[in-house]
């Protein structure tokens, strides 16, 4: 649904508006909350508790409407309960099953056969997943948060109706309203989609090993998902519209696709699903077409991992007079604030911003600090690292070679490189041709980075610091004078030193060369 951009004069208007009912509240208390979260998920909850330790009176609602297979869960939003921790969790069970066979090669005696329990695997996931809900409504309570398990829709921009699983509404009042409900997996538009695939949402509680998986879909999400079910030991296929990880620094993403490739990850690429039907063997026949060509394939599983839609549409914006983009469907804000002045929003709702947790949780915790502790700090969504936690994860801060090469042309940057050689790797013989890194800088000294890209063990860890020193200001020259901690593979940013201008062979000759 599109909306219209408030003019200059309803948006004058609607700041009076709120001046006005800000005296009122100063005077007489016209509202039952000083601060109304609607969404529990990380962003939301660290903004109220940050509310909360100001003082204020801060009511969260939560409410997490069914997937099409029916699967629910507690508080915490996406990423505690679908998303970030389960997924971690379950690449986890993947490297481990890997380190059973490597141990071998490292002198242990491994007796009898090695097999793989998906239900037990679930059982622990979810067992840890509500513990963590229940810590959650623990620090709630503790914070004297109101929590309202109701789903929140909008009545004017000061008044939300929280509507109950038992049908019975509540209508609540606040001074500022954060919205903060993220967004929910989007099904793409082909027959028995709803009906037979499943998304991330159901995965991580699926009560039945997912078998031979098809996922439909190449970003993070895929390809994370693709990953440890093949190293818990399913096949697994990934249909490719386009490209893999859209938006991440191409040659880093093909040494990706090229360790997933000989890890026995599947590609499709260039296909567009057009129909899934369930066979009477019970199998899931996915018929699909690209490049003038049909095709089709059983599996066990369609996992769809296309995209993820913004909520905002369900809280009735248009009630509060809330700018939503016509195509994302998210809202636009400007530092966090809407074109509404009392209501704000943070996390994957908003459009253009990161779609990351820690993301949400800073922008939320500097919101409270602005709105009700007189601090000025704005969140910065610049050089957010991240990582993407395939079977070899992949970790960056900063910016791609591509942007780097559009912003300032390809005069001048330098882009130093290596291929790495983890120690670790030696003895069970693994292969070590995709671990590779990559640190762009600006030409003239001293060399600001710009970005770096690591591909091997443990990027995450890796890469985090290193998104610190970027925040301070790091050089290329700030590398070379650090000295590394040996053998470990963090260090070898801190030894890179052949430059792809140079055409050199970028391959080490030993681990400590």
């Amino acid at each position: 649904m599109h909306r219209k951009r408030l003019s200059e004069a309803q948006y004058k208007k609607a700041a009076r508006e709120k001046e006005e009912r800000e005296k009122s509240y100063k005077s007489g208390g016209l509202y039952d909350f000083d601060l109304l979260v609607i969404g529990g998920g990380s962003g939301g909850l660290a903004c109220a508790k940050e509310a909360s330790s100001f003082g204020k009176q801060v009511v969260v609602l939560d409410f997490v409407i069914p997937s099409e297979k029916g699967t629910t869960w507690g508080i915490g939003g996406t990423c505690v309960n679908v998303g970030c921790i389960p997924k971690k969790l379950m690449h986890q069970a993947s490297l481990l099953g890997e380190s059973i066979q490597e141990a071998q090669s490292y002198g242990w005696n491994i007796s009898g056969p090695i097999s793989f329990n998906w239900e037990s695997l679930v059982e622990a996931v979810q067992n840890h997943i509500k513990s963590v809900n229940w810590v959650t409504r623990v620090q709630l309570r503790d914070k004297k948060i109101e929590y309202v398990n109701g789903h929140g829709v909008f009545e004017d921009a000061h008044t939300v109706i929280a509507k109950m699983k038992n049908g019975k509404e509540r209508r609540i009042t606040a001074k500022d309203i954060v919205i903060a409900v993220g967004g929910r997996p989007r099904y793409p538009d082909f027959p028995g989609c709803k009906e037979y695939c499943i998304t991330s949402d159901d995965l991580f509680s699926l009560p039945t090993s997912p078998g031979n998986t098809l996922v439909i879909g190449a970003g993070y999400i895929g390809l994370e998902c693709a990953g440890f079910l093949k190293g818990l030991g399913y096949e697994a296929t990934v249909m490719v519209r386009s490209m893999l990880l859209r938006g991440f620094d191409r040659g880093m993403v093909d040494l990706v696709q090229a360790e997933m490739e000989d890890k026995g990850v599947k590609f499709l690429f260039g296909k567009i699903p057009v129909k899934v039907s369930k066979q009477p063997n019970g199998k899931l026949l996915v018929e699909w077409k690209g490049d003038d060509e049909i095709g089709q394939g059983e599996y066990d599983t369609v996992l769809v991992a296309t995209g993820r839609k913004a909520l905002s549409e369900e809280l009735n914006p248009s009630a509060a007079g809330l700018q939503i983009h016509p195509e994302t469907y998210k809202i636009i804000t400007n530092f966090e604030q809407t074109n509404i002045p009392n209501i704000y929003a943070v996390g994957d709702v908003l459009h253009e911003r990161p779609e990351l947790t820690p993301v949400a949780i800073q922008a939320g915790k500097l919101l409270a600090g602005r709105l009700y502790n007189g601090t000025q700090e704005q969140m910065d969504y610049d050089n957010v690292a991240t990582t993407v936690f395939s079977p070899l994860e992949y970790g960056c801060v900063g910016i791609t070679e591509e942007e780097a090469i559009n912003r300032y042309t390809e005069n001048e940057i330098e882009v130093y490189h290596a291929y790495y050689k983890p120690t670790e790797f030696f003895i069970p013989q693994k292969n070590v041709k995709h671990c590779y890194l990559k640190v762009i800088t600006l030409l003239k000294a001293p060399q600001k980075v710009l970005g770096m890209h690591f591909i091997g063990p443990q990027a995450g860890e890796v890469i985090q610091g290193y998104a610190a020193a970027i925040k301070a200001g790091l050089t290329y020259q700030h590398l070379k004078d650090t000295v590394g901690i040996h053998p470990t593979v963090s260090e070898e940013f801190t030894r890179v030193a052949i430059t792809k201008r140079s055409g050199d062979d970028p391959t080490p000759q030993s681990c400590c060369s």
